[in-house]
């Protein structure tokens, strides 16, 4: 990631940073906040977070095992089992729902502690 944006800031000057800050990979989700709040803090770019179900048309997001993060309709994020496998990628989309993207962006661990 850092060489990506060292690139990427040579020749932009983004004016806010949006990202998924979970639930997913507990290292995927840590790196990503502190080189983004980092960039955040250094670079005074606004910093801003929603949950990861946008970019997968709130399918089911894998966690352990057969388990998979869901969220209801109101918003709750909890563990389900599935009997199958399921695969949905993730993926920007069309029209990335700025609304749904807040200051809170502290990650979401959802996993009890092993």
């Amino acid at each position: 990631m850092p060489k990506l944006f060292e690139t990427i800031l040579k020749e932009y000057k983004p004016s806010k940073l949006y990202f998924a800050k979970g639930p997913g990979s507990f290292m995927a989700i840590k790196v990503t906040y502190l080189f983004l709040k980092t960039l955040h803090l250094v670079k005074n770019i606004p910093l801003l977070a929603t949950d990861g179900f946008i970019f997968n048309d709130n399918n089911p997001i894998k966690a352990m095992g057969k388990s998979y993060f869901i969220k209801d309709k109101n918003g709750n994020i909890s563990l389900k089992v599935f009997k199958d496998e399921i695969k949905h990628p993730f993926m920007l989309p069309k029209n990335l729902p700025y609304e749904s993207f807040s200051e809170d962006t502290l990650p979401l661990y959802h996993l009890p502690a092993v």
